[in-house]
């Protein structure tokens, strides 16, 4: 399940709730496309500003929505009690997988983190991705940390920061990981401008925000690189390097794909919860010219 395309659709919502009907609608456009699996209440989809009660609704829309394609739910939160009820309510939505971060207040030890994974995998019967994203948990796993958390049965992901554009540099991080985890515990890239990059370097799946909103054009850079065709999948990620600037001028993903899809009208304005804000002014502009540039 781990591997292949994993697309990751917004949670669209204002402050009276959860756009449910919009939901609905990326989550059966992406089982349409036949991603590999949808990825529901990750950072894409704002996790950690909805309740319980919300993420339980998200959840069961997901399940209604997404026909045969496997669902994985992000379960992340600040202590390891509110975990274990996420994680609960998850496997009893159904979802295949879970993906699990070390989100907190207070910095954590690497000990801290090894704790947390292992308590919650001592609770699952379905399979866990472990979360690197240290641009928002703030907690950087070291490669030993990810190999103690990879021996632990429940894990069978490591869903990595992005990796260098450089191939050669790519290829030496992909190996130096490889070495410490176990053969079944596979490798998935995040962060869209790298993805083709990680991919063709040995990663086996791609935790994608672009996929959440234009799954087509995910699955074929995809495709290619599971193919072995290198050049295409870097060619066809080239084709969208005005997006892959807007991430970096505007701070990463989230703000600008959900500008994206109101400007595309797939979600309604506003679409994040606040106090997060979607690109406006001349910003916004930028974001239009390259939707009408990508169209």
């Amino acid at each position: 399940m781990f591997t292949g395309l994993s697309a990751f659709p917004l949670t669209p919502m204002n402050e009276q709730g959860i756009r449910e009907d919009e939901f609905a609608c990326l989550v059966a456009r992406l089982a349409a496309a036949r991603v590999d699996s949808i990825g529901v209440l990750g950072s894409t989809g704002s996790y950690m500003y909805l309740s319980r009660e919300e993420r339980a609704r998200v959840l069961r829309l997901a399940m209604e929505n997404a026909g045969d394609v496997p669902v994985i739910a992000g379960i992340g939160a600040l202590s390891t009690r509110e975990v274990l009820a996420l994680a609960e309510d998850a496997q009893k939505a159904g979802v295949a997988g879970v993906l699990l971060a070390p989100v907190s207040y207070q910095k954590l030890t690497d000990d801290e983190v090894f704790g947390h994974f292992k308590t919650v995998c001592e609770s699952l019967q379905v399979p866990l991705c472990v979360y690197d994203n240290p641009g928002t948990t703030h907690f950087a796993f070291s490669d030993e940390l990810h190999g103690r958390i990879a021996q632990l049965p429940s894990v069978k992901s490591i869903k990595i920061p992005p990796v260098s554009l450089e191939p050669g540099a790519a290829e030496a991080r992909i190996q130096r990981l490889r070495e410490l985890i176990p053969a079944d515990v596979t490798l998935g890239i995040s962060g869209d401008p790298a993805a083709a990059v990680g991919l063709n370097v040995g990663c086996q799946a791609w935790y994608s925000v672009l996929g959440g909103l234009f799954p087509e054009r995910a699955l074929a850079i995809t495709r290619a690189a599971q193919g072995g065709d290198t050049q295409t999948a870097l060619r066809l990620s080239s084709q969208l390097e005005p997006l892959w600037a807007l991430y970096r001028e505007y701070g990463g993903s989230l703000r600008v794909i959900a500008t994206v899809a109101e400007v595309l009208g797939d979600v309604s304005r506003p679409s994040l919860p606040q106090p997060l804000t979607t690109l406006q002014g001349d910003a916004r502009k930028k974001v239009e010219q390259v939707v009408e540039q990508l169209k």
